[in-house]
């Protein structure tokens, strides 16, 4: 059975995550890991978030799909496997502690060029959307953090709104399904994480109706940073969590 302080921290997670999908094009839904590791896992992190996810991401495919870059979806895809690949060949190399302070690393990392990312003003060459589709499969793998590596590439290829969201969207969702296969092999999606993920269903509905209220009454740019200032945070105290 789980504490009430992991339950808590769970549904906190879910919330954000489905507000963040819904309201502000999922962002920062990389909090939801970090945030539940203060208390268990970064394995069964994880592992209840991977079901959540798909279920969000069904949502989001229906309304998004129409409006992927197909050709860039497919460029990041083939190398995002091949993270996810490391990902998994690599897991065993890490105890909880070190997972920890690796999941800190990327949080501070990530919230940081989150809040300071600079503008580009040139498209990025092939080559640079196949290493960020790499690396995003393998901080996916490790975190579900696959959003930043892939926006870093986004971001520099001057899409409309609807193409860069939905392009996000599918590749995120893609990425989600193929992570299925090693989860299950690792053991992770184990009934007693399934029932629990089961459970949290209706949270991962309620944030995605609050993320429709929400956006109408603040700003991204607001909701972003204080997002992404909690994921330094949450990095600082992970890392120190892993080293203590």
């Amino acid at each position: 059975m789980f504490d009430w302080q992991v339950i808590c921290l769970i549904i906190v997670a879910v919330l954000i995550t489905g507000i963040s999908k819904s309201g502000f094009a999922g962002g920062v839904g990389v909090v939801a890991v970090p945030l539940i590791s203060l208390k268990a896992s970064p394995a069964f992190a994880v592992a209840v978030m991977l079901p959540l996810l798909i279920v969000m991401d069904v949502f989001s495919l229906r309304a998004w799909w129409r409006h992927r870059v197909g050709s860039l979806v497919w460029l990041m895809f083939l190398p995002a496997v091949l993270g996810v690949a490391v990902g998994y060949l690599t897991y065993g190399l890490f105890n909880e502690d070190m997972l920890k302070v690796l999941l800190g690393i990327f949080s501070i990392l990530f919230g940081l060029w989150g809040l300071f990312k600079p503008q580009h003003n040139r498209v990025a060459s092939g080559w640079v959307g196949r290493l960020s589709g790499g690396v995003a499969g393998f901080t996916s793998f490790i975190a579900h953090a696959g959003g930043p590596p892939l926006n870093f590439y986004l971001l520099q290829c001057r899409l409309s709104k609807e193409q860069f969201l939905g392009t996000a969207v599918v590749f995120l969702a893609a990425t989600n399904l193929v992570k299925l296969v090693p989860y299950s092999l690792l053991g992770l999606l184990n009934v007693e994480n399934l029932t629990l993920a089961l459970l949290m269903i209706p949270v991962a509905w309620l944030g995605v109706r609050l993320g429709l209220v929400i956006q109408k009454r603040l700003s991204g740019d607001v909701f972003f940073r204080i997002i992404l200032t909690l994921l330094i945070l949450l990095g600082v105290r992970l890392i120190f969590d892993g080293i203590g």
